[in-house]
């Protein structure tokens, strides 16, 4: 008769437990949440008053947005940020481009093609490429990847700035997104159901094409959330990209081996040594980064929910 009570007893126990942990987890969201909320706002409060009629220096919103100059060392100075979006984009996007296909082939060889002795060799290798500081990849494409870009340069008859450009950029962005697009797919390619594969392999698929057509396709949720961090730390990086962009002062670049210049980098040029509109613009720039990052999160969402194939969501 004792074990009706002892057994009630455990189930509100259990209950209250689990009641316990459901709420740390909605308040850890929830903090998060707010911590986006509150940068948010702080940014676009310091940005968007350089705007306002009581500004002193106030900047037009439409020549901000849609001009094709950066020069503050004018008199009035000018401020506009269309062709550094531009240059943003292209320089994110072909990044992406270069690293994508390189980092799903390389998770895809770890976790699935590579003998047991060397997938943690490998696997080791990635994760010591995603903690390399920005400033050593800054460093590394400063001292090679301008002299190889310079050399490609004048391979084609074209100079550089000492090596300095779009291209350099992008080999650079390429390089430091690649772990992170990578460790993302190894662990969604892990997960993959194993049945998915057998039923693949008993009507015949090879291997190969059991892993292309099936392994791939269950995995592109984690996949896709790989690159949208990668393209997140392109998009961010700026200590890095400053190193070998030259921050060029009107635009759009299209040449590839023409300088360039980048949202973070125009918003840490000369940051600490500026003050009143030039320093407040900046800002500015960072509510225009959010807006891109925010854009480019969702098309690449609806890329992936469009994208057909066996999934395991």
């Amino acid at each position: 008769m004792k074990t009706l009570p002892i057994r009630t007893s455990y189930l509100r126990r259990k209950k209250i437990i689990d009641l316990a942990a459901r709420a740390i987890f909605l308040l850890a969201g929830l903090i998060a949440a707010a911590m986006i909320v509150l940068i948010f706002v702080f940014v676009a409060g310091r940005g968007i008053q350089v705007f306002l009629p009581g500004y002193a220096n106030a900047q037009n919103l439409g020549e901000f947005l849609t001009g094709m100059r950066w020069r503050p060392d004018l008199s009035p100075p000018v401020y506009s940020v269309l062709f550094i979006v531009i240059n943003t984009v292209i320089t994110a996007f072909g990044a992406a481009v270069l690293a994508f296909p390189v980092s799903v082939m390389t998770a895809l060889f770890i976790v699935k093609v590579a003998p047991k002795s060397l997938r943690l060799f490998f696997t080791t290798v990635v994760e010591i490429l995603a903690a390399i500081p920005s400033v050593v990849y800054g460093v590394f494409a400063a001292g090679s990847i301008t002299r190889l870009v310079s050399g490609l340069a004048a391979a084609f008859g074209y100079t550089t700035y000492g090596g300095s450009s779009m291209l350099a950029v992008i080999l650079l962005l390429a390089i430091m997104i690649f772990p992170t697009i990578t460790s993302l797919a190894i662990v969604s390619i892990a997960s993959v159901d194993r049945n998915l594969e057998l039923g693949s392999l008993a009507l015949g698929a090879s291997q190969m094409e059991t892993n292309f057509k099936v392994v791939l396709s269950a995995a592109k949720s984690g996949i896709f959330a790989g690159l949208i961090l990668g393209l997140g730390r392109a998009f961010g990086e700026a200590t890095a990209v400053s190193m070998v962009a030259g921050n060029k002062m009107f635009g759009p670049t299209f040449n590839l081996f023409d300088t360039t210049r980048t949202l973070t980098t125009t918003m840490l040029s000369g940051l600490s040594e500026t003050a009143g509109v030039d320093y407040d613009i900046r800002f500015s720039i960072g509510v225009v980064l959010m807006i891109v990052i925010l854009i480019t999160n969702l098309l690449i969402r609806y890329v992936k929910k469009h994208i057909g194939g066996v999934t395991n969501e």
